[in-house]
């Protein structure tokens, strides 16, 4: 499926819009909230399984027995034991999905920390566009009415100078009020070119800004749909280990995550919620220097030099107008390589797509995450939790690595820089 990308999908209706801007907050809005639900469901989850495990225990404590003996009395000492140890395994259990609680809580900071950057960015750059587009529109209006006036001015000199009761003073005075007139609109038009030359420049900066922004906000919906799936995920795995009954219905849990789909989630948002797939047009410039022009007849008399100033800045503008912004947006989140001898599916488990990482070095050690199980001679098998030294790092995904005196392939998205979780994951490995 071709992933949707968010820039290329809110941007506002008109100029001075922010539908596509409040659809993408509304949008992280809505993430947050998602990331606060899941974790308010884990907590009740995890102080339930605290409780249910100190009952268990207090039941073992005081189930005595005492009085039986021989075979009945082990068996009965025996039931108690094995009620005090799944009291203790519940208990143990409360404390991972603790841990899973703290994991949670330093994602949706760092993942705050990134919007609030960008949004500060993008509120600042919106803010300039709109107080620029507002000067340019006052400058535009006031240039209009400048250049009416000097319409006006000739049509009075014309009647003045038709009329035979005027006088050659009043003539002159008529026509002194149209030069007058005629440098007023100048200037006027002079301040309207240079209020859209400002405004071009903010538009651009704008709509640079925005696409970054939308870049960010698209990987940080990328990020925190993969971060709860897979939080999901090991909350179904810690559960099934219980007993048969309750794995079988994690299964159906777990079947409708194998669902979830990052690009379908985000396709879906932008098909629903997407505002316009292009940035409005620019705010063209108009002559209104022409319509007095052309109505003064013989009696105009604008300066040439002026008009040619005025055509000079026209074409300046009309060239920043025509100005392209290329963004950068061929680089994939994700790199989709896999090894053509093993397939794409490693130990039971399709390996996902490798998010973008920081450039490595040879010989920096890295964290198993995930156990892998060599499937080739030149490959290498790692347990969660070992830690391997890379030789080197292959396009394809595969980067040799040596453990213990071993040299070997592995994934690359099976490693990290950061250690796995200290707690055993059952069921499906690697997710």
């Amino acid at each position: 499926m071709t992933p949707l990308m968010f820039k290329d999908a809110f941007w506002g209706t008109d100029f001075t819009s922010r539908d596509g801007y409040d659809a993408l907050l509304l949008r992280l809005k809505d993430g947050r909230q998602m990331c606060k639900d899941v974790e308010e469901l884990i907590k009740m989850r995890a102080l339930a399984e605290e409780r249910y495990g100190r009952d268990l225990m207090m039941i073992a404590h005081k189930a005595k027995g005492l009085t039986e003996i021989g075979t009945l009395r082990t068996s009965f000492d025996e039931l108690k034991a094995h009620i005090e140890s799944i009291g203790n395994f519940h208990i143990h259990l409360s404390d991972v999905l603790q841990e899973e609680i703290r994991r949670i809580d330093l994602f949706q900071e760092k993942q705050k920390g990134q919007r609030k950057n960008f949004e500060a960015i993008l509120d600042k750059v919106m803010k300039m566009k709109s107080s620029c587009y507002k000067k340019t529109m006052e400058s535009k209006i006031h240039c209009k009415h400048r250049c009416r006036e000097v319409v006006e001015a000739e049509k009075q000199a014309e009647k003045m100078s038709a009329a035979a009761s005027s006088t050659p003073k009043l003539i002159e005075k008529a026509y002194q009020k149209i030069q007058r007139c005629r440098r007023i609109a100048a200037e006027s038009e002079d301040l309207y070119l240079g209020n859209i030359v400002q405004l071009e420049a903010a538009r651009q900066d704008w709509v640079e800004t925005h696409q970054s922004s939308c870049e960010v906000f698209q990987q940080l919906e990328t990020d925190r749909i993969s971060f709860l799936r897979c939080a999901l995920w090991d909350h179904c795995n810690h559960f099934s280990m219980q007993c048969v009954k309750d794995d079988e219905i994690y299964e159906e849990v777990r079947k409708v995550l194998e669902k979830c789909d990052i690009i379908t989630d985000n396709n879906y948002f932008i098909q629903m919620k997407g505002t316009s797939s292009s940035p409005p047009e620019p705010v063209m410039f108009q002559n209104h220097h022409s319509q007095w022009d052309s109505s003064r007849g013989s009696l105009s008399n604008l300066s040439s030099a002026g008009r040619s100033a005025a055509s000079e800045r026209l074409s300046i503008i009309q060239g920043a107008l025509g100005s392209n912004v290329t963004v950068n947006d061929d680089v994939p989140p994700y790199s989709d390589s896999t090894r053509p001898s093993t397939g794409s599916s490693l130990n039971g488990v399709t390996i996902q797509p490798s998010s973008s990482r920081e450039s490595v070095s040879t010989g920096d050690s890295y964290w198993v995450v995930y156990k892998y199980i060599a499937q080739n001679e030149d490959e290498l098998s790692v347990s969660r939790g070992e830690v391997v030294q890379l030789m080197e790092q292959g396009e394809d995904g595969w980067w040799k690595v040596v453990k213990d005196g071993e040299v070997g392939l592995v994934p690359g998205n099976y490693l990290s820089f950061d250690p796995p979780l200290t707690h055993t994951h059952t069921g499906i490995e690697g997710l």
